[in-house]
């Protein structure tokens, strides 16, 4: 299978500019940087396979933190991309409509299972806020397959769609990799339809998330006080960002407080000058003027600002 473009690669970012991993400054993602402190696990959640109540806690927590409505159902997954994987299987291959540019995940598994792209179809898939440029979908949300990809909505929880999980053939798509910033963790939700939620819980199989994993997830999701100090912190750090990448030039096109997408006049140059200085950035094939950064922890901005 091919490759597709992602953020991440710092391997192959340093066979081309060189340094060792501790040198380098990785904003190609839109991960936080400042990860929820995951603490200690209780030893049985290695050495056991995962129990129901151990499910059903993590699943309550999901339902009082995102707010999902009576009626539809919640499923946990090991990473969202393992939903994404599965979902075109859902419905009989026809046409799908994926509006670009988006995260390409969600096409190639279309694609790898016979769906066609275009309009109008029998699917369709947004992502909410958009990835790269964050735009908000709030008409076009009625498909008889229609997903909708919040996996960045967790900074701006005002504008999920949650309440739409409950309309026949709707899945909303959650992220524990973004937010929380522990994409390592591999933990993500599928919330909507019960039929969809039980086909794919069937196509994932039995303890189809890790015992940490629900520790963690559950304690994390539990801890309403950190959500809201880490919205204002990636709220003040954005700000800084801009400040910083349009003092160079740049024009801001939008994002979320998770990742920034600029307007810029070589974006494969701008790209290049960052990697020389051991900053990652993202670059788009389809754009020479796009680039987008994810914002640097707090021990990140003094090598951002030299590397500016």
């Amino acid at each position: 299978m091919a490759e597709r473009d992602h953020g991440g690669g710092l391997d192959a970012a340093r066979t081309r500019f060189g340094g060792t991993p501790g040198d380098w400054l990785d904003l190609s993602t839109g991960i936080n940087p400042v990860p929820y402190p995951v603490g200690d696990t209780a030893p049985e959640a290695w050495m056991r396979l995962p129990d129901r109540g151990a499910f059903d806690r993590l699943e309550q927590a999901a339902r009082k933190f995102w707010n999902v409505p009576e009626g539809a159902a919640v499923l946990a997954a090991p990473g969202a991309s393992a939903i994404i994987a599965r979902v075109p299987l859902l419905g009989v291959p026809g046409v799908v409509d994926i509006p670009a540019p988006t995260y390409n995940e969600h096409a190639a598994a279309f694609a790898a299972s016979g769906w066609q792209a275009g309009t109008d179809g029998q699917a369709r898939v947004v992502v909410h806020p958009n990835n790269p440029d964050g735009r908000l979908w709030e008409t076009g949300l009625d498909a008889p397959l229609m997903v909708i990809d919040e996996s960045f909505c967790d900074v701006t929880p005002e504008a999920t769609h949650i309440a739409r999980a409950t309309t026949p053939g709707t899945l909303i798509l959650k992220s524990f990799g973004k937010f929380w910033g522990l994409a390592g963790l591999r933990l993500g939700f599928a919330i909507g339809d019960p039929a969809l939620i039980d086909r794919l819980r069937d196509a994932l199989g039995p303890w189809q998330v890790s015992g940490p994993a629900l520790e963690i997830g559950t304690r994390a999701l539990e801890d309403l006080a950190w959500a809201e100090a880490t919205r204002a912190r990636l709220a003040a750090d954005t700000a800084r960002m801009d400040a910083m990448i349009t003092a160079k030039g740049a024009k801001l096109v939008g994002g979320t407080t998770l990742f920034r997408l600029y307007e810029v006049d070589d974006a494969e140059g701008w790209f290049n000058r960052l990697g020389a200085a051991h900053v990652l950035t993202r670059i788009f094939p389809y754009s020479k003027v796009w680039i987008r950064l994810g914002l640097p922890g707090p021990d990140g901005w003094e090598q951002l600002e030299r590397a500016l």
